[in-house]
């Protein structure tokens, strides 16, 4: 019997963006239906605009509900019945709400097994804020729809950079980073390490929150005060972690190599490093959900919208993580379940196994 296809779901983004433009070139490639059923969250109307603007050649089956979608073909829901117009390369809050439409479409599918991974093109973070939807971005709104902890997790083949926070103003991050925060963000990522990625023991280093990790106090308390504490306190409990490191040096001396994620304190910290060493390769996946997601690790790129030039590679990169991440996690629950089932039976007093009488 043939093995049942994973359901790609894609949330189209901003339709003035790049988005349907790295969608449908990825999805050019005939390979792809070789390794899942793509579920494209948008309408008919609009992937025909876009193909014909790109002059691209590419079937699919337009469907009312991603229920429906069919295996070996490209299935577009048809979410909205009108035609919206493109205008690409403008921030309109238009592009933006049919973007959010898209996105939550694509997770309402996630949430009831219609499609078992979702990767997101890009949204505008101005465009899309409205009444209904006052998020600063893809993570937050999917930490509230989804079971979990949310957490960035910026991947590419040979650095994975998560955040302690993410899109928090400069102002408020050290008042953000608590004892409690670095914890749970450690174990989201530890987890993910070894569930997501198939790493046994994960190494783990943290970067400073201030310059030079303080200096002893001379420049920024809070890495005395809570980071290292805190780091300690991981240690004691068998965890492997490293740090804090100065984060000026520690990319460029190639001291991440020696570990399997670095956690940030925040984002550009994190980001600019990740983005130098990897951009257009990287892929921005946000670990910690009961639910796989990926995106590209760039934004819409309205100043290249509509021309025909995007690069479809972080894209492509995200698609084949999502599915990579999908199968580890299948190998991951089943591995589980075989040690469980290997556990020795507790006992009741007298020497009974607990299990029904019959």
């Amino acid at each position: 019997m043939k093995e049942q296809s994973i359901k790609l779901g894609i949330s189209i983004g901003d339709l003035n963006g790049i988005g349907g433009e790295i969608v449908m070139r990825t999805l050019e490639d005939a390979l792809m239906l070789d390794l899942c059923t793509p579920v494209i969250f948008a309408s008919a109307k609009t992937v025909t605009y876009i193909l014909k603007h790109f002059e691209l050649d590419l079937n699919f089956q337009g469907i009312k509900h991603a229920s429906q979608a069919i295996d070996g073909k490209i299935n577009v829901v048809n979410v909205w019945n009108e035609n919206p117009s493109i205008n690409f390369g403008k921030e309109d809050p238009e592009a933006g709400a049919y973007a959010i439409k898209s996105l939550k479409a694509a997770v309402e599918g996630l949430k009831n097994g219609d499609v078992d991974v979702l990767v997101t093109a890009p949204i505008n973070k101005a465009s899309i804020q409205a009444e209904d939807f006052k998020f600063p971005g893809h993570t937050d709104y999917l930490n509230q729809e989804l079971e979990g902890n949310s957490l960035m997790f910026m991947v590419s083949e040979h650095l994975k950079v998560g955040l302690l926070t993410d899109h928090v103003p400069v102002s408020d991050i050290s008042l953000s980073i608590t004892a409690d925060l670095i914890k749970k963000k450690f174990e989201t990522i530890h987890q993910s390490l070894i569930q997501d990625f198939g790493v046994e023991r994960p190494k783990i280093a943290f970067l400073g929150i201030n310059p030079h990790v303080g200096d002893n106090g001379v420049i920024g308390k809070e890495d005395d005060t809570v980071l290292i504490p805190t780091l300690a306190e991981l240690r004691s409990k068998g965890k492997i972690t490293y740090g804090p490191y100065a984060a000026d040096s520690f990319f460029g001396s190639g001291n991440y190599k020696n570990f399997d994620a670095i956690i940030a304190a925040y984002h550009d910290q994190g980001l600019i490093p990740f983005k130098t060493l990897a951009f257009g390769k990287g892929v921005n996946y946000t670990a910690g959900l009961n639910k796989v997601r990926t995106s590209p690790d760039h934004g819409t790129a309205f100043e290249i919208a509509g021309k025909g030039v995007a690069d479809t590679g972080s894209f492509k990169e995200a698609v084949f993580m999502a599915l990579d991440i999908y199968k580890k996690r299948e190998e991951y629950a089943e591995l589980t379940q075989n040690v469980l089932k290997k556990q020795p039976r507790k006992k009741q007093p007298g020497g009974r196994s607990r299990q029904k009488e019959r």
